[in-house]
């Protein structure tokens, strides 16, 4: 299952490279049809295939689907963690999108509202691998930060792979505030 989901990431990708999303919507279609798992999410990448996809496409059918297979797999990122045993965990995060998208639009229908409450649950369940970068109360730096936060924001990238905008827009002006420092006293 795993190497299908990478040969239709590749394609996509190929897609986007070459800007000509003909035959998208069969492979986004062959991606509803697959039991999606957390693991499989972040070991393939596929989110960010779908989404450059669907950020190029002009084709409405291919972005509706686009959206809404994002839509359900974040719904993985926001599931609630429990004491299971990974063999139960694996069941209950596989989801398989056959959900129509009117249904989606039906329930995602209240507007900004809602997708406001996703992002906020997506920060909420977000796990950093990195350590938390140092608070600062430089008004220099927290503009900085504010900055890379609401660039990191203006794509929907963030959410697919379910990343804290704003942490990691503290972290890269961290990263770049010890690499001029670094850089100063050479």
């Amino acid at each position: 299952m795993e190497d299908e989901v990478v040969r239709i990431a590749k394609k996509m990708d190929k897609m986007v490279q070459k800007k000509n999303a003909a035959g998208a919507l069969d492979l986004l279609k062959e991606l509803k049809n697959i039991p999606m798992t957390l693991e499989l999410l972040q070991s393939t990448r596929i989110g960010m295939s779908v989404n450059a996809i669907r950020k190029q496409s002009t084709d409405e059918e291919v972005t509706s689907l686009a959206k809404s297979l994002i839509k359900s797999w974040k719904k993985l990122l926001d599931g609630p963690s429990t004491d299971k045993d990974p063999e139960e965990k694996k069941k209950d995060t596989a989801i398989t999108s056959q959900n129509s998208p009117e249904a989606r639009e039906e329930s995602s229908s209240s507007g900004n509202v809602s997708s406001r409450k996703d992002e906020t649950n997506a920060r909420d369940t977000y796990v950093s691998s990195f350590p938390r970068a140092p608070s600062t109360s430089d008004s220099v730096r927290l503009k900085c930060r504010e900055m890379l936060a609401a660039a990191l924001r203006t794509g929907d990238d963030y959410i697919a792979i379910g990343a804290d905008e704003e942490e990691l827009g503290s972290q890269i002006e961290e990263d770049i505030l010890c690499v001029y420092v670094h850089d100063c006293f050479k």
